[in-house]
């Protein structure tokens, strides 16, 4: 089964509601995401809030995760590579 880390930042205004009424937000979410077929096996939240509620940040990423055999599998790959870095 393959791994995913999602990664989303809040917009200001979605922040800012946060701090004035305070709630879990992935246990808002999990029933629409397990409906889909995903299961979260973690989840976390950044520190920063009150920079977050302000505006100054927002973004969303989403990482392939590797298990231990692919790591190793990429790594050998990565030694049959032929690119050099400038110098």
């Amino acid at each position: 089964m393959a791994l995913y880390m999602y990664q989303a930042g809040y917009t200001a205004e979605s922040m800012a509601a946060q701090v004035k009424e305070p709630h879990d937000r992935i246990e808002a979410v999990r029933p629409a995401l397990e409906a889909l077929g995903a299961k979260i096996l973690a989840a976390g939240y950044p520190f920063a809030m009150a920079v977050a509620a302000g505006g100054a940040t927002r973004s969303a990423r989403t990482t392939r995760l590797l298990t231990g055999p692919e790591w190793v599998e990429s790594l050998r790959k990565a030694q049959g590579s032929t690119y050099r870095p400038a110098r």
